[in-house]
């Protein structure tokens, strides 16, 4: 089977690709060539064409669904701000609460699951000595626990038990 001019794959370098046959200049032909190539290249205003089921496919169950609050939020915004406004608003409202619920979640873990003697997890939070040198005012600071039972307590002498 035959292939017309039209068919036949484009080779975008052509003579185009090399320097020394680029200063050597076009011919009619690779004009007309370069003219139609760069006419192909601007886009119809409706296009891109966005298949219909693009959002199925591009996003997985579990990410529609975390998406779905902040996905009708940019729908309303859309006729207001128009879609890149809408779409950035979207994206850093999301980004701000998952923030701030990050935050509060590690906030409530670290307050309420330290360590202690009574269970193996949670997180062991200790204190560091403030840096000290000669001349400064209290200096040296003199550590006031003098007995091997006041180390390490984590609570055990405030146990109910």
């Amino acid at each position: 089977m035959g292939t017309s001019d039209e068919e036949k794959a484009i080779m975008l370098g052509r003579r185009m690709a090399r320097q020394r046959e680029r200063l050597i200049g076009m011919t009619d032909e690779e004009r007309a060539w370069r003219a139609k190539f760069l006419k192909d290249q601007i886009l119809d205003p409706d296009e891109p064409k966005i298949p219909p089921n693009y959002y199925k496919e591009r996003y997985n169950p579990i990410r529609r669904f975390y998406r779905a609050p902040m996905d009708k939020v940019e729908r309303m915004l859309c006729p207001v701000v128009g879609s890149v406004a809408a779409d950035a608003i979207r994206r850093i409202t999301a980004k701000t609460v998952m923030g701030i619920t990050l935050t509060y979640f590690a906030w409530y873990y670290f307050k309420y699951n330290k360590h202690e003697w009574i269970r193996f997890g949670g997180w062991r939070v200790s204190g560091s000595r403030m840096k000290e040198y000669p001349g400064d005012p209290g200096f040296p600071t003199i550590d006031t626990r003098e007995k091997g039972n006041q180390f390490a307590v984590y609570n055990f002498d405030k146990s109910p038990i």
